[in-house]
């Protein structure tokens, strides 16, 4: 009996699954030709902003370097340089509000110093660089780096499904949604029933552990729309529904199909 093959609508049926966000008819338009940033049309203010984030994020890679061991270390206080850095980034915000991937790069490095259950000041991250932090501490750098993820997403996020984006500002949205949709889901995974989440007043206070896997899910769907393979495959890892979903689907797929489905 001769193998079948996949329809194109069995393909986009098979892509939802792996991307619940996913639209075949919304995909996203990559148009190198478009400014670096949508913010930001001058390149020469564009170049000039960039070397100064770069500086910062090489000074913060060499420092990884050194906490590695790969190279030598340059400081006894990795900590304080740590949070210089993030200062260092701050000025620059505050100089260019818009260019929302220093905001991304921020939220990354306080996520770095308070790990990815920043929202949960009673609990601490094995893999943070701060240990014994204040609770009101590190409930601000927590409104802090959903604040800068936000903001950089509603700055670089196209204007409509069927605009372009530049490869750079692409990839820095991938970044920023994948970067909450982290945070989202370590919160799911450690949040208690007694755990008080202090933001601010933001939506997040009142969320239970199913809210923040289902805001995850949707944060990762995104960060794999926007190129990020990894973040495509945890959002299905983090639904509940499209895990249910998706097996349901798939057992049909392997009956009608038969070995044509799997290759």
């Amino acid at each position: 009996m001769a193998q079948g093959s996949l329809s194109r609508r069995d393909s986009n049926v098979l892509e939802k699954i792996k991307d619940p966000e996913a639209n075949p008819v919304t995909a996203v338009m990559v148009d190198p030709n478009l400014p670096k940033d949508p913010n930001i049309m001058d390149t020469s203010v564009y170049e000039r902003i960039s070397q100064k984030e770069r500086d910062i994020v090489l000074a913060i890679q060499q420092l990884e370097m050194e906490l590695a061991g790969i190279r030598a270390s340059t400081t006894t206080e990795p900590t304080t340089d740590y949070r210089r850095y993030v200062h260092d980034l701050g000025d620059l915000i505050l100089e260019y509000p818009r260019y929302g991937s220093a905001r991304n790069n921020r939220a990354q490095a306080l996520r770095r110093l308070y790990g990815d259950t920043i929202l949960l000041p009673e609990q601490r991250d094995n893999k943070a660089l701060l240990k014994d932090v204040d609770a009101n501490e590190v409930a601000q750098a927590a409104l802090t780096t959903l604040s800068d993820l936000d903001e950089a997403i509603s700055l670089l996020t196209p204007k409509s499904p069927f605009a372009p984006i530049s490869p750079i500002a692409g990839k820095a949205l991938s970044q920023a949604h994948t970067q909450r949709a982290a945070v989202y889901y370590m919160t799911s995974k450690a949040i208690r029933s007694h755990d008080k989440i202090c933001l601010g007043g933001r939506k997040e206070e009142g969320w239970t552990k199913l809210d923040f896997e289902s805001a995850a899910s949707r944060d990762f769907a995104l960060g794999g729309r926007y190129g990020n393979e990894i973040a495509k495959g945890l959002a299905v890892s983090t639904n509940p529904t499209a895990k249910l979903c998706g097996q349901i689907v798939r057992e049909a797929m392997k009956k009608e199909y038969g070995p044509a489905f799997t290759q």
